[in-house]
């Protein structure tokens, strides 16, 4: 690990020495494509290397740094709040019910951190970091890619009671996830197309159990008894997660690919076999149709949905982000700078 740090720092080291000109870009006003081009060239670079690493060690790593990112937006914004650590009068968010013993990867943006540090001090935000992984893994696991737009700048505090209130529980209904959606300025389409990064990941017992026990479940899925469809995979979550087992057993949110970004999401989900109850509710709970529509587009063209969500990342990336003189860039990812 030494040598690559290493090999690391001088690649960026000779990059700026060699660096041409270019159009430089303000330290205020809103978020640039290139942001780093000429402060931290190999910024870009160092994140996906990185990245990389960590996925090859641990394919289910790609699934925590984009649920990283989303859980660092719907609280405060996209500033990185997600990533610090209780000290000094903050209470982390990361004690948070949808977070506690949940959320992964800190100790990999750590890396990616200690890397940029390296190489270009104080130059490179945790909340750009955040932004920069979340693309970076969705590409390795076969997803799309995208240009991420850059100069976030890192937040002073973070919310406990925020992370409380707007992160989307995996029981919620389908008229609880269009209003915390809405509450950041993310609408329908963007909730229908942001629910895909579900077909890639793992979710503990205590997010699943409700729906494979729940004595009116017959009642509150009733696509699932009309087709017959949800039996036999209700028994396989139930051999996974027994009533009184352990909460942190984990089972995969796709069962086809679970470590690969695909289409599958929206055909388990028309098939009863989508994980969450919140994942379901897609299907079983849209009178309008409207979202139905949506769901099979996406099941039938994955293409399609690549298009769409990556439309609703970037989008979902430009929350109440800190720009300018706002927030600072943080030195370590966990702690505000002293």
């Amino acid at each position: 690990m030494e040598n690559i740090r290493r090999r690391m720092v001088l690649i960026v080291l000779l990059t700026m020495v060699f660096h041409g000109t270019g159009t430089s870009v303000e330290d205020d006003g809103p978020l640039f494509l290139d942001y780093y081009k000429e402060k931290c060239p190999l910024a870009e670079e160092i994140v996906r290397r990185s990245v990389a690493i960590a996925v090859a060690k641990d394919p289910r790593m790609a699934a925590s740094l984009l649920r990283l990112h989303f859980h660092d937006c719907f609280v405060m914004g996209c500033d990185a709040s997600v990533l610090l650590d209780s000290y000094e009068g903050i209470v982390s968010e990361k004690q948070a019910g949808p977070n506690l013993d949940s959320l992964r990867g800190f100790e990999v943006v750590d890396e990616i951190k200690y890397h940029l540090e390296e190489a270009c001090p104080t130059t490179v935000s945790c909340a750009d970091i955040l932004a920069l992984a979340a693309r970076d893994a969705v590409a390795l696991r076969g997803g799309p890619s995208w240009n991420v737009w850059l100069g976030r700048r890192d937040s002073l505090q973070a919310s406990f009671s925020g992370a409380n209130q707007f992160i989307p529980a995996p029981n919620s209904s389908l008229e609880t996830l269009i209003v915390t959606f809405k509450q950041q300025g993310l609408d329908v389409g963007d909730l229908v197309a942001l629910s895909g990064s579900h077909t890639m990941g793992r979710a503990r017992c205590l997010s699943f159990r409700q729906r494979v026990y729940d004595v009116d479940f017959r009642g509150k899925y009733e696509l699932y008894d009309k087709y017959k469809r949800y039996t036999t995979f209700r028994r396989i979550l139930r051999s996974i997660c027994p009533k009184s087992g352990r909460d942190d057993e984990l089972a995969p949110l796709d069962f086809q690919t679970p470590a690969r970004f695909d289409n599958h999401y929206y055909l388990n989900i028309l098939q009863g076999k989508g994980l969450l109850g919140s994942d379901n509710v897609l299907v079983t709970q849209d009178h309008e149709g409207e979202i139905l529509k949506q769901v099979w587009a996406y099941a039938s063209d994955q293409k399609l949905f690549f298009a769409s969500f990556v439309k609703s990342v970037i989008k979902m990336g430009n929350i109440n982000t800190l720009t300018g003189n706002e927030g600072e860039i943080r030195k370590h990812c966990r702690f505000v700078n002293a």
